[in-house]
């Protein structure tokens, strides 16, 4: 049955029916608008057909339009329909107006109604409108009680939660599997094991034991209070294991660290063993990810697609931080090249993550391309294109971004603020850096943290005012992070001021005396100004504290593998073509102006450490992208440390010389090296 063919009225609900069974609800709704009076059976298979098919929205558009604005009188089922629907989207606006319809209905004291109104209120976490319902109804069966819990837990008032389970056994209403696996979820929150014992306790004594929602809800419980081993004796123990109960047992696992168990559990399920859903294979992408085994991501990913299950949205959204750690630039694009084949770009999230990938892995102009064709931006979506800008040296455009955002009606928040800050400082917006920072309270109600104060130091630092930073950190209302110290440590050695480099370091020296860079920084600087013996005390320091200085290694992808590089390393791949290439290119080099700067070499030697500079990981990434990447529009290198300064001028040179556009991301930033510049305008 079609649009525009006319139904008798008593066979309409059955065309209707059907239309909705196979999924036509655009069709099934023409055909309901053609109907006079329709009845309100028909109006309660259309307004649950919308909210099934995830389109709660209409479900309450439909309501207003025949309940409200033509009076059609609403029945329980309708309200029960409708309130699925608030609870879908959230909307305590219509919430609130259903609740009174419902009291003007006569509902007030009907048990099936209460029940959804109490779960509605729960899912828009207004807990206070859940209670009321609960507190007014009559008689309250085992749902009223569980859908109180379930509402307690939504609103993370878990301790709460625990107590209505309490008033609920006092009561005399015996809870059911559903029952005891919200309240288990409700000791998971509030990491109350002994409580979850207790819920344990009680399942196997009424006949919940191998109940496999009760049993899933146990492992959770145990495996977050870090008592893995029991939450694995209750996996065992399950007689009929489900999808759901794997899958947390894979969860467990992953969030105790411990990425090979989940491993060869989820073999088992490969195999057969087990049934498999989506969620297995996200629990699989998303646990690598979170445990730094991005490759492994990337691999279940590809096993996925040819296993015959699709990826959904949040698939999606964990695969795509293991691209953006791995600066995968590759597979990034081909997961959004699936992305665009098999959704729509309307997902928030993921075209969210797309930008972040995009800008972290070099291509800042193709974030910008996304987030320009975003319809609908959140303050996630503006605080990763200001975050992308920031670290790509462009404070302008996040500058420009903020005061759009604020104009857009959007409010920023403390990451906003974190991301304009950094913009100001990696771009010398020293006037524009203040004037944000200012703002913060006075005008957005954000007051700020020890970050943003961090952020802020940064920016006067940055700016050469040494001094100024100083007396700011020693003003500031809490404690000054590492961060903070670091700030002025970094600047001490680009504008050579050794008394507060000797300050900021003893300080740093106290709050991370682990942290090897702090002690390299000093030691710059001290050589810097030609205080030998001084350098060696900080090198003697490390020595005897046992504390090494992190090697530096950079990485580049070319085509599908990705190349790494350390320091002065003879073994590497192509290594007589690379050194070769480097030794014709200082040639060049030189003959354009270039001289190295044995400042950044940390001993007290002649010129014949000078060729030590050539090998630094960073460039001898460069060259082999030079090498190996002829034709690309730029070489995009990774380095973990900050790119040493002589490098950094040799790079200038070499993006000349190859008229190629070289990006290095180090540590702190971005670095965009073209005809003979650098994007951070040699403050870095």
């Amino acid at each position: 049955m079609f649009p525009g063919t006319q139904t008798k009225p008593r066979s309409h609900l059955k065309t209707i029916t059907g239309l909705l069974c196979s999924g036509q609800i655009d069709h099934a709704r023409k055909l309901f608008d053609q109907i006079p009076n329709p009845d309100l059976r028909t109006l309660t298979l259309l307004l649950s057909a919308y909210s099934k098919h995830g389109r709660p929205k209409q479900s309450i558009a439909l309501y207003r339009k025949l309940c409200k604005e033509q009076n059609l009188h609403s029945d329980r089922y309708v309200i029960v329909s409708v309130a699925k629907a608030c609870a879908l989207s959230s909307d305590t606006i219509v919430a609130k107006e259903l609740h009174k319809d419902a009291v003007g209905c006569g509902f007030a004291s009907d048990t099936l109604v209460g029940n959804a109104l109490i779960d509605m209120y729960g899912k828009c976490r207004f807990m206070d409108g859940a209670r009321d319902v609960f507190d007014q109804l009559p008689e309250k069966d085992v749902i009223s009680w569980t859908s109180l819990v379930s509402s307690y837990v939504n609103c993370k008032q878990s301790g709460e939660g625990l107590q209505a389970f309490r008033e609920m056994l006092h009561s005399g209403v015996k809870p059911n599997s559903v029952t005891l696996s919200t309240v288990l979820a409700a000791c998971s929150a509030a990491k109350a094991v002994n409580f979850g014992r207790d819920v344990h306790g009680f399942a196997l004594r009424n006949g919940f034991g191998d109940d496999v929602c009760v049993g899933s809800g146990l492992i959770d419980v145990y495996a977050k209070a870090a008592s893995l081993q029991l939450a694995r004796s209750v996996f065992d123990g399950l007689t009929a294991r489900d999808a759901i109960s794997w899958n947390v047992m894979l969860f467990s696992y992953f969030s105790a660290g411990k990425p090979d168990e989940a491993s060869e559990l989820f073999g088992r399920m490969e195999s057969g063993e087990a049934p498999m859903n989506c969620a297995s294979w996200n629990c699989m992408i998303s646990g690598f990810t979170q445990n730094g085994r991005m490759r492994q991501s990337l691999e279940i990913f590809g096993r996925m697609q040819h296993s015959g299950f699709r990826a959904n949205e949040i698939t999606i959204s964990s695969v795509f931080p293991a691209c953006t750690s791995m600066e995968n630039l590759r597979n990034g694009k081909e997961i959004h090249g699936y992305v665009c084949k098999h959704f729509t770009m309307q997902d928030k999230m993921n075209t969210t993550a797309l930008i972040l990938m995009y800008s972290k892995c070099g291509d800042l102009a193709k974030s910008k391309l996304i987030f320009d064709r975003m319809y609908d931006r959140d303050t996630v979506a503006w605080n990763a294109m200001i975050f992308a800008n920031s670290m790509h040296g462009c404070g302008e455009e996040a500058l420009h971004l903020y005061h759009e955002m604020i104009r857009s009606g959007m409010k920023p928040n403390a990451m906003t603020f974190m991301g304009v800050l950094s913009g100001c400082s990696h771009s010398l917006l020293l006037e524009d850096g203040r004037l944000v920072f200012s703002s913060m309270g006075r005008e957005h109600g954000i007051q700020p943290d020890a970050e943003h104060y961090s952020c802020m130091v940064d920016v006067l630092c940055r700016a050469g005012r040494l001094q100024e930073a100083y007396e700011f950190i020693l003003a500031m209302p809490m404690p000054p992070k590492a961060s903070a110290w670091g700030a002025l440590l970094a600047a001490c050695r680009v504008y050579k001021n050794v008394e507060l480099g000797k300050i900021s370091a003893n300080k740093l020296f106290e709050v991370e005396p682990g942290n090897p860079g702090n002690y390299v920084l000093l030691s710059n600087i001290l050589m810097g100004a030609k205080l030998w013996e001084e350098a060696s005390t900080i090198r003697k320091l490390m020595r005897d504290g046992g504390i090494k200085k992190e090697p530096g290694r950079s990485w580049i992808q070319v085509k599908s593998k990705v190349h790494t590089f350390v320091k002065g390393d003879r073994r590497m791949v192509c290594r007589d073509e690379i050194y070769g290439f480097l030794e014709e290119m200082g040639e060049k080099m030189r003959s354009e102006g270039y001289e190295p700067d044995v400042e950044f070499v940390l001993q007290d030697v002649g010129g014949g450490r000078k060729e030590e500079l050539c090998s630094h990981s960073e460039r001898l990434a460069v060259a082999f992208g030079a090498m190996n990447l002829k034709g690309e529009a730029a070489i995009r290198v990774f380095k973990n440390l900050r790119i040493c300064g002589d490098c950094h001028n040799a790079i200038k040179f070499m993006s000349r010389i190859l008229q190629v556009e070289i990006i290095v991301r180090d540590n702190l930033r971005f670095h965009h090296f073209r005809d003979g510049s650098c994007s951070c305008r040699d403050r870095w």
